[in-house]
């Protein structure tokens, strides 16, 4: 893992000192080296994190007439044969890496057959100096981060935003779309960013550009979705050859990211998707497998340990197993600077302080992000595939079921017709709006009452992403719009910015491209079934874990907030979020006011709303907005 910057100017002025200074901000991202390739009026650069050709892999790389330069963020899983192939076509190449074989490719054939032909998590950039040409691409899900920013004849790209900033030509101004979005999602969705003209390339593009020109967008890959997508079909076949076909192709994506010249381990949570990572990895290598765990000691039902050292015992590992004490006043402030944006989702806590914890035995970690949204392991998802039974129901039946649900007395059946008021009241939102109100991080009545403005456009871009996949299962839907949204603007942002902040790889053998392909293609039944959840990768590794760790209830990565925003951080958020918060110019004062005391009283618990607000505050003072 890497950091990658540059730019182009169509007349340069001290481009190489403006580059410079972009690295120096991606310091954290690869402390082992750095090198730029400076070509008329373009420059591109990389901080290096070493994992692979530890000798003669340090950047930037070049073509044999040193023409054209190449630097990559992440790693190529099918870089060795694309090497082989390069060699036997009579190019000579100077490292056993994967950068490399880049800019060989760039001598024939442009940004879309590059990233075709590449298998991996990635962010690249490629100069031809001389034919003056930039090639920007990232990978199919969007495992590895790309942003640039373009205007007056320059164009400027880093793998973090902070890094886009650094050139002295972007300026740092707030887009005023952002806010709206933040409030629902936790994130402001690709390609926008909380800064105005700075842009996120989406997953599955590449970007070319020619001086002064445009920057021309293009797609190359996206998720197949059967009865949607041309040519994608639903697999006939059923769950015991489904399962035999998961694990293989598993098996084959963990083995590839078992490639590395420096210690290499795996997160272990003891959940279904760690465990089995774990289990595969075990027989796969001729040595103990290095696990990492975390846990609170105040857990408040947060703790996985013991369900992590059930698994470590089992497969015999070197197993690291960590009690954390965070600040969290501080960890607040070192996210907000990791993230260079407000970051809604409270689990970065655990996550960075795992992958802290990691780093001090390995330089590389396996992880089991993506398992939960490629085969249906979060209860939204069934939540979600019932509403839309419902709706299809005639309307004047639901009505009647809806009446007799409200004359029921209160406390009926423990609790369970006060559950099913609830989703009812959701189902007669249609979708995707019921779908929102389980993913909000500020529930809708609360971002309504906040908002000075009514801008939905971030809701009304989600609808019209749900409505691009008619003519798919509910389920695919759910599926497929989790992977273009939370997958790439929370999950895989997360990971990749606290495991760069300690300089550790993290790979994710879930999103492996063969295993994604095959899997969005398997019918949804197979995947879940009511509230039973991920069958069909259940039976896949069913032979390998213990029962508790095959049924044990999908639980989040989280912090007590709830306690922390009444005990830890109470003074701290009260004190932010008071009098004199840079958010008041943006929120309403008096609907924050009602918000913060309701929390306080205990008549309701806003953890997670308070935890998005008080990020975006870190972020506002930050820039003084």
């Amino acid at each position: 893992m890497c950091g990658i910057c540059g730019a182009v100017e169509a007349r340069p002025n001290e481009l190489v000192a403006a580059v410079k200074a972009q690295l120096a901000t991606q310091h954290h991202r690869g402390p082992d080296a750095q090198g730029w390739f400076d070509r008329g009026c373009g420059v591109i650069a990389q901080n290096r994190l070493s994992i692979i050709d530890l000798e003669t892999g340090d950047p930037p790389m070049t073509s044999e007439d040193g023409h054209i330069g190449a630097v990559l963020n992440g790693e190529l899983y099918n870089f060795q044969r694309l090497r082989a192939e390069l060699i036997g076509q009579g190019h000579r190449l100077s490292s056993q890496g994967d950068t490399e074989v880049l800019a060989h490719l760039a001598e024939t054939t442009d940004a879309v057959g590059i990233a075709r032909r590449v298998d991996g998590m990635f962010a690249f950039a490629i100069w031809d100096g001389e034919r003056e040409r930039l090639l920007l691409g990232r990978d199919r899900m969007g495992k590895k981060p790309l942003y640039y920013w373009q205007g007056g004849g320059t164009l400027v790209f880093a793998s973090e935003i902070k890094g886009v900033l650094a050139h002295p030509s972007v300026p740092r101004e707030l887009n005023p779309r952002a806010l709206s979005a933040y409030l629902t999602f936790g994130y402001v969705p690709t390609p926008e960013t909380f800064f105005e003209g700075i842009c996120s390339l989406p997953p599955g593009h590449v970007l070319t550009y020619e001086p002064g020109g445009t920057p021309r967008l293009e797609r190359y890959w996206s998720v197949p979705l059967p009865g949607v997508d041309a040519g994608a079909q639903t697999l006939d076949i059923g769950i015991d050859e489904a399962s035999a076909e998961v694990r293989r192709l598993l098996l084959a994506a963990i083995r590839r990211r078992l490639i590395a010249d420096v210690p290499l381990g795996a997160f272990l949570s003891g959940g279904i998707d760690s465990s089995a990572i774990v289990a595969l990895m075990a027989g796969s290598i001729g040595e103990p497998v290095k696990t990492f765990t975390i846990g609170f000691e105040d857990s408040d039902g947060f703790d996985e340990r013991p369900f992590a050292q059930e698994v470590a015992e089992r497969f015999g590992t070197e197993h690291h197993a960590e009690v954390v004490h965070p600040e969290a006043v501080e960890l607040v402030e070192r996210l907000v600077d990791h993230h260079d944006q407000p970051f809604g989702d409270s689990s970065a806590v655990p996550t960075f302080l795992l992958n802290e914890a990691a780093r001090k035995h390995v330089t590389v970690a396996l992880s089991g992000d993506g398992g939960d949204g490629l085969f249906a392991g979060y209860e939204r998802f069934a939540a979600g595939v019932a509403v839309g039974g419902v709706l299809a129901t005639p309307s004047a039946l639901r009505a009647t079921m809806r009446d007799l649900l409200d004359r029921a007395p209160a406390g009926a059946l423990r609790g369970r017709v006060g559950r099913a008021q609830r989703f009812a009241a959701k189902v007669e939102l249609g979708m995707p709006d019921a779908y929102l109100e389980w993913i909000s991080y500020v529930p809708e009545a609360w971002r309504r009452r906040l908002l000075i403005s009514s801008d939905d456009w971030a809701r009304d871009d989600y609808a019209d992403r749900w409505g691009r996949t008619q003519g798919a299962s509910t389920l695919d839907r759910l599926l497929r719009l989790n992977m273009d949204t939370y997958l790439v603007d929370d999950l895989l942002v997360k990971m990749d910015r606290t495991s760069m902040a300690h300089g550790l790889e993290v790979r994710s053998p879930f999103l492996d491209t063969e295993l994604v392909e095959f899997a969005v293609r398997l019918k949804p039944s197979l995947k879940a079934r009511g509230l039973s959840l991920k069958r069909v990768l259940k039976r896949a590794v069913g032979d390998l874990l213990p029962p508790e760790i095959l049924d044990r209830p999908k639980r989040g990565f989280g912090v007590p907030l709830d306690r922390w925003f009444r005990e830890d951080l109470q003074d701290y958020t009260y004190a932010m979020l008071g009098e004199g918060a840079r958010l008041r110019s943006h929120v309403r004062s008096d609907a924050l006011d009602a918000l913060l005391a309701e929390h306080r009283s205990g008549r309701a618990a806003h953890g997670h709303a308070l935890w998005t607000l008080l990020t975006l505050e870190v972020f506002l003072r930050k820039h003084d907005w």
